[in-house]
């Protein structure tokens, strides 16, 4: 067996950041004076910044507003946001078993880390900025052996990268969608992970 090493999706898999990303998007809006609404955005978190950034502001004035966006998120996306049920629980059962964390995001890396220390979850590394098929670059570089997620998008990337998608449906995307999208396992949250993780050690070990 090659070392346990597990990658997280961040946002809505490991922290549900919905309530600080919301009021970050309602200061972008009293910054700019371009009507967001925060609670639609947060709805559907897991694409890129920009993507959601687009479909409120004209073309020209998405980059300036990606920049304010992330100018203003230490100050108000940090502090709001928890664990999700089991994210502690999940990442001490790999490391219980010799195994190595990694969290893999489309968000900026060292915000992603501003998360993970304000909230005391330890990883070992931080892929930030990556999206689908991009995170399986960041999971092969680390030699990961499975990757967990919320999104759709998260089970392509576990797809691409060659290892076995584990969903939670704890984020926008039901059981069903990320069944389709080829996850292996879904669980509710993560308070199922170290089950789960332990019947996939053991039938990798029995083939």
């Amino acid at each position: 067996m090659p070392l346990l090493t597990v990658g997280f999706d961040l946002d809505m898999t490991l922290v549900d950041s919905r309530p600080g990303i919301a009021a970050t998007y309602r200061a972008l809006t009293a910054r700019t004076g371009v009507p967001v609404d925060a609670d639609a955005a947060v709805s559907r978190l897991g694409p890129p910044l920009r993507s959601e950034i687009a479909r409120w502001f004209p073309p020209e004035q998405v980059e300036p507003a990606v920049s304010i966006f992330r100018e203003l998120y230490p100050a108000y996306a940090i502090t709001p946001t928890v664990p999700l049920p089991g994210a502690r629980e999940a990442i001490e059962v790999v490391r219980a078993r010799g195994g190595r964390v990694l969290v893999v995001t489309s968000k900026l890396g060292r915000l992603a880390r501003l998360h993970l220390d304000h909230l005391g979850l330890a990883v070992d590394e931080v892929a930030g900025d990556l999206f689908a098929e991009e995170k399986a670059t960041a999971l092969r570089e680390h030699g990961a052996t499975h990757y967990v997620g919320d999104h759709v998008a998260d089970m392509v990337a576990a797809e691409t990268a060659g290892v076995p998608g584990i969903g939670v449906a704890t984020g926008p995307c039901s059981a069903d969608e990320l069944r389709t999208a080829g996850a292996e396992v879904v669980l509710d949250d993560l308070t199922g992970f170290p089950g789960a993780l332990e019947r996939m050690i053991q039938l990798a070990l029995e083939q």
